[in-house]
């Protein structure tokens, strides 16, 4: 196996960032200390795609990225600067419509059941004509041969093949069928055996019939580094029979963000959303969420999957189905490996033909209905938690992230450690994250909403006040909308309105997508405007600069904990300086590539930054941790954790991996209240220690070194024994 990246860096190709323009980068990315350029994906997709995974001809690379040509240049320029090329591919599905960009789909329409790709895609034939639900009006629908074009809200009801989540224009793939492996994957699989390739990101396993023997065949016929998306819970880990070296890092997200959140603020943000009539109660917003997208945007999928169950009466085999699925305990379960989680679902249920769809399943845990109720549990936890739940329930959103946990309010250090020295000992090699191409919000607007949690009686005035003068009359989304607001300032008007607007639909209280509150939604359309344009503007930028600078310190803690942590760590596009971003579009605009060369070039040459907003202190962090993992890679082997001694003992968290310590502030808002650190300290190890960010000696007589010296120009230090 070609060995894994000491890091990894996201590009997100579009028509705007081409492969020539990453070409441009590479040497940025070298100096910067990248162990691999991590792609979004490369081959050919819908026109104007600005993510990629619409893709339509999994045959070639993107011409609107520059086409083969352009691609080969790329590998070449990132293999003279030595690093790695991970690719993201997109197994489950391809995006279809009623034209013909997908040569594929468009025989299948051409052709139906006779055509030599009717078994690429999941369709249900036995229920007839494949029905496409494109047409804008039911006026418009149309009878021909083997395919009906349908008003689209015929879809969530009638569909009759399956889907990535609710999108009708990606039609799932079944590449559990070995000649459609080949097809979907013979491109990307020749640029690995080229060399040109050395890792690959799977999207959306969840989604895989099989995902198991998936990866297993991935794995066999690549021989390289893969990771996958895959969304876990809490406390759930990969099936172990999976040849993979771990998830993309959704779980280390939760862990590392969770570090730096205070848990005394529960109580606080709490009785202010009970004050302001938003839901307190997490798995009573969970359930309801599940049960609104099982009963609508997924009804389709229920009903084929019901129609699997060997029960006489359809509308209780319907009810089983989608009781089963509201009340997953993760996203799938993977049987016949691991039925504690299919087990847990049945338990909760009541439904009378739960029994019979539980004994169904166990009888062949490889059948058909056991496949698509595990392949369908994803998208509800998906829709319902993710994009709804998340949206409903914003007591405090820090925490809503994408493999979050809302009604966790953050995490104690002993847990942090406890699960940092599990991934050394069992997936050292996956993938960490802080902010992705997914995340709900950017790492830096986390870091500075977990300030809140240290000052929530003050927060809760303002939000009181800034409501009086400015409500949005949807309780859980005007509580949102002032999180956000502080978290992202400065905001424009124009992102701040897309953002809402997406929340707005996407909890699916007063509007959705589909069905509109033209009202309702014009008057959140309104309210950046007012709020930015009026005396409520200076107070919200008044509060956040008494909070910026210890959201700074947060942002940096994270940051170096994350990159020197056990894992692979992943540094999202644009994120080695500040990045306040919300959900996609706006964590995906385009990055200043010039601004960060020259910061970096000043870095170079020995320049200490200042902690200020022009975030080259990150830049910094960054720099060094990663330059160092490429370097020095022994270093960053096994994991302990270091204890600081003193009455400022639980601000500071510190481990150690092997002749390396990292030192990280937690909490500074109530360090700073106590006096700072005092008289606390760091137990170091026998040796002559360096600070890596600030080329310091660190000197130790005693056993250990003050804190109040390590941290007295960064509030993180990083440690390497011996003169670096």
């Amino acid at each position: 196996m070609s060995g894994a990246p000491s890091s990894t860096y996201r590009l997100q190709f579009t028509p705007e960032f081409t492969f020539a323009d990453a070409e441009a980068v590479v040497d940025y990315l070298d100096a910067l200390g990248v162990g691999a350029l991590y792609a979004s994906p490369l081959l050919e997709a819908v026109k104007g795609s600005t993510h990629g995974y619409d893709v339509v001809d999994p045959t070639r690379a993107r011409e609107e990225f520059g086409g083969e040509a352009g691609r080969v240049a790329l590998s070449r320029a990132v293999r003279r600067a030595g690093l790695g090329f991970v690719v993201d591919v997109v197994p489950n599905h391809m995006a279809v419509d009623h034209d013909d960009a997908n040569p594929w789909w468009w025989d299948v329409l051409q052709h139906g059941r006779e055509s030599a790709y009717a078994k690429y895609f999941d369709i249900d034939w036995e229920a007839g004509p494949l029905l496409l639900p494109f047409a804008g009006d039911e006026d418009s629908e149309e009878e021909h041969e083997h395919y009906r074009l349908a008003f689209w809200r015929r879809g969530n009801q009638e569909l009759n093949y399956r889907r990535f989540f609710d999108i009708t224009t990606l039609a799932a793939v079944r590449v559990e069928d070995p000649e459609v492996f080949e097809a979907t994957h013979g491109e990307v699989l020749r640029w690995v055996a080229a060399g040109e390739v050395t890792g690959l990101r799977v999207d959306h396993p969840d989604g895989l019939a099989d995902p198991g023997g998936y990866v297993r065949r991935l794995k066999e016929r690549s021989g390289v580094w893969v990771v996958v998306e895959k969304i876990l819970g809490a406390d759930e880990s990969l099936p172990v029979s999976w040849p993979v070296e771990g998830t993309t890092g959704y779980d280390a997200l939760r862990e590392v963000c969770g570090l730096f959140v205070d848990p005394a603020g529960e109580a606080p943000f709490t009785a202010l959303a009970r004050e302001l009539g938003v839901p307190t109660d997490f798995d009573e917003v969970d359930r309801a969420s599940r049960e609104l997208v099982v009963g609508s945007i997924l009804r389709a999928e229920v009903r084929r999957i019901a129609a699997l169950l060997d029960h006489p009466d359809r509308d209780q085999a319907e009810r089983a189905v989608a009781e089963v699925m509201v009340n997953f305990p993760v996203y799938r379960s993977y049987l016949p490996e691991g039925g504690r989680d299919w087990a847990e679902a049945v338990r909760r249920c009541t439904s009378p033909a739960v029994e019979a769809l539980d004994r169904q399943v166990r009888a062949d845990p490889r059948g058909e209905l056991a496949t698509r109720l595990q392949q369908t549990s994803g998208m509800v936890v998906a829709k319902g938690t993710e994009d709804t739940s998340f949206y409903r329930y914003t007591r405090f959103v820090a925490l809503n992230e994408v493999g979050g946990a809302p009604d966790r309010f953050g995490v104690p250090v002993a847990e942090f450690h406890r699960r940092a020295a599990a991934r050394e000992a069992g997936s050292p090699l996956a993938m960490t994250a802080l902010s992705t191409h997914d995340t709900k919000r950017s790492e830096d607007v986390r870091a500075r909403l977990a300030v809140l949690a240290e000052v929530p009686d003050e927060f809760a005035e303002a939000v009181r006040r800034w409501t009086a003068a400015h409500p949005i009359d949807e309780p859980s989304l005007n509580l949102l909308a002032w999180q956000s607001l502080v978290g992202a300032w400065p905001i424009t008007a124009d992102r701040m309105r897309a953002y809402l607007e997406k929340a707005a639909k996407e909890s699916k209280v007063r509007t959705t997508w589909v069905d509109h509150d033209e009202e309702f939604e014009a008057a959140v359309d309104a309210w950046p405007a007012r709020v930015l344009d009026g005396e409520v503007a200076g107070e919200v930028a008044a509060f956040v600069d008494t909070i910026a600078q210890p959201g700074w310190s947060n942002a940096l803690g994270q940051k170096l904990v994350q990159l020197t942590a056990p894992g692979v760590p992943d540094v999202y596009q644009g994120t080695e300086l500040w990045d306040l971003s919300l959900v996609d579009p706006d964590n995906r605009r385009p990055v200043d590539y010039g601004l960060r060369r020259r910061l970096l070039a000043r870095l170079q040459q020995g320049w200490l930054p200042e902690v200020d907003d022009s975030g080259a202190a990150k830049l910094l962090v960054v720099h060094r941790a990663l330059r160092l993992r490429r370097e020095r890679p022994e270093l960053f082997r096994g994991y302990r954790p270091v204890r600081a001694e003193g009455e400022a003992a639980e601000h500071a968290v510190a481990f150690e991996r092997t002749g390396l310590i990292t030192v990280a502030t937690r909490l500074p808002v109530g360090l700073a209240r106590s006096g700072g650190w005092r008289d606390t300290v760091l137990p170091l190890p026998p040796g002559e220690w360096t600070d890596v960010l600030t080329s310091r000696p660190v000197s130790a007589p005693s056993g250990s070194v003050r804190l109040a010296e390590l941290l007295d120009h960064y509030p993180v230090a990083l440690l390497v024994r011996g003169d670096r």
